[in-house]
């Protein structure tokens, strides 16, 4: 069979773990690469050997070999470059925001669905192993009728007044950053498991580090680079590093959730807890093969990932044998999977039920994000108002 063949976009922190997780699979080549530059994108293309370097992602576009473009490059090109890959006729995987607005993502999934492409956004935390055997757990009724969600995103990676990163500036990261970044993970994360939309919010938002200093040596995304010697300007910050978020789901039910991108100690902790009529479950991506469940007349426990206990909807999903732990370059390896085989097997979002997100999660994510917005400004409630059908 011959393999299919992928062009790269952008290889900041996200772009190479793309190129890993697709290498993984056997039946996916990586062929092509794009870059702001020739000089960099030979460089790159060296680097991780693939074949073809572009100095202009318009001129991959029009390589007839390549089938299938993933876009990893910062928030504002998003949506233009989204726009032309599926012009081009191209089968796309997106970073998100899928867009800066729902006004741009909404136009973008009405485009996706006019061409017939294949389309596909990298929330990746609905593609752990545990979590998907949580979520076949809970449309089975193992937990009962869900009735609370809450939980958090929290980070630390800008908590010093001195960690400066293109997240920051809202012209390219967008009007919203710990939200759009990991909050919008938190949200799609819960509402695949549960299988609940979230249609009403009410946000508080804040920027606890008004003020940064920006090192004349840009810094990338994670970056612990320090240096006594190095310069800095000020600049003052627009974004929220810390949000609370209550929500209300389509079924009546309730949550809260905290982000954070400035709590020391907290590296990359998404975690929520899910109380149901007959138990409740607990799970934190940082130990992401333990799953908690909690009982009100017996014995807590805690279920360890384990193919052989697993059920049978989520057994592909987990790769290893129990105690072999799988982690967050699994799970996105699980993502380029599911996606890829969809494309290989021929199937159409059409007609057929995908198993990853796809342009209508992302522009779901991106309504969510908006209310959120809103209901910050306005201090109120305010409802997600999806303007197209986006939940199956």
């Amino acid at each position: 069979m011959e393999k299919i063949k992928v062009g790269i976009i952008g290889t900041g922190f996200i772009g190479p773990t793309h190129i890993e997780a697709i290498r993984r699979l056997g039946f996916v080549e990586v062929v092509g690469l794009a870059e702001t530059s020739i000089e960099v994108a030979k460089k790159k293309a060296a680097e991780f050997a693939i074949p073809k370097a572009f100095g202009d992602y318009r001129e991959m576009l029009k390589d007839s070999e390549i089938q299938v473009v993933h876009n990893c490059t910062p928030n504002h090109v998003h949506f233009v470059i989204n726009k032309e890959i599926i012009l081009a006729g191209k089968h796309v995987i997106s970073e998100k925001p899928l867009a800066m607005n729902s006004q741009e993502s909404v136009e973008l999934l009405e485009l996706a669905e006019k061409h017939g492409i294949v389309h596909g956004v990298n929330f990746n935390y609905r593609q752990y192993a545990t979590v998907q055997n949580l979520q076949a757990k809970i449309a089975n009724g193992d937990l009962g009728k869900v009735n609370l969600v809450h939980g958090s995103y929290l980070q630390d990676w800008l908590l010093y007044e001195t960690d400066f990163n293109w997240r920051l500036a809202p012209e390219v990261g967008g009007k919203s950053r710990a939200i759009a970044d990991i909050g919008s993970h938190w949200c799609d994360t819960v509402q695949f498991v549960t299988g609940k939309r979230i249609v009403e919010v009410f946000a508080d938002l804040a920027t606890v580090v008004p003020v940064r200093k920006k090192a004349k040596n840009a810094a990338a995304t994670f970056s612990t680079q320090t240096s006594n010697e190095q310069e800095f300007e000020e600049v003052q910050i627009h974004t929220e590093d810390y949000a609370s978020v209550l929500v209300r789901f389509e079924d009546g039910g309730r949550g809260v959730f905290t982000v954070s991108q400035v709590s020391a100690g907290r590296k990359n902790r998404l975690s929520f807890e899910i109380n149901g009529s007959q138990c409740s479950v607990f799970w934190n991506q940082e130990e992401p093969e333990k799953l908690w469940i909690g009982h009100r007349d017996r014995a807590n426990e805690t279920l360890l990932a384990d193919p052989s206990l697993f059920t049978v909807e989520a057994r592909s999903q987990i790769h290893h044998p129990g105690g072999h732990n799988e982690g967050w370059p699994d799970a996105l390896k699980n993502m380029m999977l599911n996606f890829y085989s969809f494309i290989r097997d021929g199937k159409s979002l059409k007609s057929d039920k995908p198993n990853f997100a796809t342009f209508k999660d992302g522009h779901n994510s991106m309504c969510i994000t908006d209310a959120i917005l809103e209901s910050n400004e306005q201090q109120k409630w305010v409802k997600v108002q999806t303007t197209k059908e986006v939940f199956a």
